[in-house]
């Protein structure tokens, strides 16, 4: 089987998991560690397959993807973020190309926003005594989904 073939495969997998991560947000407001580690672990076979180069950019990908997730492990101690979400972010910025990086947390950052405009209506359509969360599994896939376009499905990508 040639390495496109099983980084597409990957992809596709990817995919799936973040999408069931995200529905699992939307349901129940967690985020299993099941699904994260999978994220996670499928990054290396990925990486692999498309070819990144063992030294220095294996090493190179898992430091900036720990670098965002210590971010975000910091909002997580302040009570910004849940601790599913961040495993999330950590596992999925492992397949994001570095150019891709600020971008990505951009997209995330502008769905996260919209998901929270829309957490505020229904609160205050539904007023309830529990604490408003946001489902930001969904940010998190909305992201990860368009960066895997951008670098690796993208056709387009010489015209812009």
């Amino acid at each position: 089987m040639e390495s496109g073939t099983i980084s597409l495969g990957l992809m596709l997998l990817l995919g799936i998991l973040m999408v069931a991560a995200a529905i699992s947000d939307v349901r129940s407001r967690t985020i299993s560690n099941e699904l994260n580690v999978a994220m996670a672990l499928l990054a290396i076979p990925f990486w692999i397959a498309s070819d990144l180069a063992p030294w220095p950019d294996m090493p190179i990908q898992f430091a900036a993807a720990f670098a965002v997730f210590l971010v975000f492990a910091g909002l997580f101690a302040i009570g910004a973020m849940g601790g599913g979400d961040v495993k999330m972010i950590g596992a999925v910025t492992l397949w994001i190309p570095l150019p891709l990086f600020l971008p990505a947390l951009t997209v995330m950052a502008v769905g996260g926003g919209i998901l929270s405009a829309i957490m505020l209506i229904y609160m205050k359509l539904r007023p309830s005594d529990k604490a408003v969360e946001v489902p930001y599994g969904v940010a998190i896939a909305a992201a990860g989904l368009w960066a895997l376009h951008q670098h690796y499905l993208n056709q387009f990508q010489a015209i812009g």
